[in-house]
């Protein structure tokens, strides 16, 4: 009896030590009560590093909530949250009245941060930053002007040795929020442009002009390895790459550099006209003092959320984006929400439920 019960206790050992080492939870947590929940988002690379910095913080905090976030561009973010293959899409271009319909519920417009659509190059000579108009700008992308040295960079940039080289134009070749912002910013400003080319996150460009390359860091990394080529990316992506960017001339005809402060005064002069659906474009503001390729960015949700438990970490992580999350956002060089749009943020993520019951009350 003695012997049996030797074994008993040796096998019951066996049995455990197998189990931890197996990496199975012992004890109360066996069911897996222990388990983290994963939140998944898709779409724009514009916000990429933010995201990630979030997700990172967030998860120091909760611990029981993890976010994963891929950059696919902001129309594939779109795609992602009508088809319900995301648990958040992400876009800086709002959703089109037309692709709204498309969900199967209805669509909340989140505001992020405010960021900046710059325009980098790649000039080895060059030593002071460029000054670039819309007509230049437009005229790069359309063809028109297709060396440094044109009679029109030479007039805004007199004291500038421009090479008599040809110009490489590189363009987003996704479907792209930031090529949004970017074309709605030449369509207000050109003619021509608008005609020919127009507003739109996936353009027809003009054949023959230039090269695509697949999201920011893709445009990025073109224009860094290519002689005296030209590109437009997130402003993050070029100063984490410590490349030189353009000042732009904006509304008021000043040639502005691209600035957090910029960008700020860009979104104060559309505060008040921003509709109740949060979903605007601020780029040419009226301000002199405004960056004119600026632009919120957003993250698209269900109102109505399928799973109440995920549903809930959804809304807790996205009322802490636009609260604690903010003070993370000037490093990364994206500027705050406006105080008078997070009141209007709050309110959107409180009015988010699951089967008709606040998620946050």
């Amino acid at each position: 009896m003695i012997k049996n019960k030797i074994i008993t206790i040796f096998l019951t050992f066996v049995a455990v030590l197998g189990i931890a080492c197996s990496g199975q939870p012992v004890g109360n947590n066996a069911g897996g009560g222990g388990s983290s929940m994963r939140l998944q988002g898709s779409g724009a690379s514009f916000p990429k590093p933010i995201y990630e910095k979030w997700a990172n913080e967030y998860g120091k905090i909760v611990s029981t909530v993890s976010v994963d976030y891929q950059s696919t561009g902001s129309g594939a973010g779109q795609n992602a949250i009508i088809s319900k293959t995301a648990d958040f899409g992400a876009s800086d271009d709002p959703m089109s009245d037309e692709d709204l319909k498309k969900a199967p519920g209805e669509l909340l417009h989140i505001p992020t941060v405010l960021g900046a659509v710059v325009l980098t190059y790649n000039l080895a000579e060059v030593k002071e930053p460029l000054k670039l108009s819309p007509e230049t700008i437009a005229g790069i992308y359309l063809g028109k002007i297709k060396k440094w040295n044109d009679e029109a960079l030479k007039k805004d940039n007199p004291n500038v040795n421009l090479p008599n080289a040809d110009i490489l134009p590189v363009y987003r070749n996704d479907s792209s929020g930031t090529t949004a912002v970017f074309t709605d910013f030449l369509s207000k400003t050109n003619a021509e442009w608008k005609e020919k080319v127009g507003a739109n996150k996936q353009p027809s460009w003009i054949a023959g002009v230039g090269t695509g390359a697949p999201r920011n860091d893709g445009v990025m990394g073109q224009v860094k390895q290519t002689p005296n080529s030209i590109g437009y990316v997130e402003l993050t992506f070029a100063k984490a790459n410590n490349v030189p960017v353009a000042l732009v001339k904006n509304k008021a005809g000043e040639f502005v550099a691209p600035t957090l402060e910029g960008v700020s005064a860009a979104a104060a002069g559309s505060v008040a006209q921003t509709p109740e659906d949060l979903r605007v474009q601020i780029t040419n503001a009226e301000s002199k003092e405004a960056y004119p390729i600026a632009s919120y960015t957003y993250i698209l949700v269900y109102k109505d959320q399928a799973d109440a438990a995920k549903g809930k970490a959804l809304a807790d992580f996205l009322w802490w984006t636009i609260h604690d999350g903010e003070k993370f956002t000037k490093d990364l060089h994206y500027a705050p929400l406006p105080a008078e749009i997070v009141k209007k943020v709050e309110a959107k993520i409180n009015s988010m439920t699951s089967g008709g019951k606040p998620l946050r009350q």
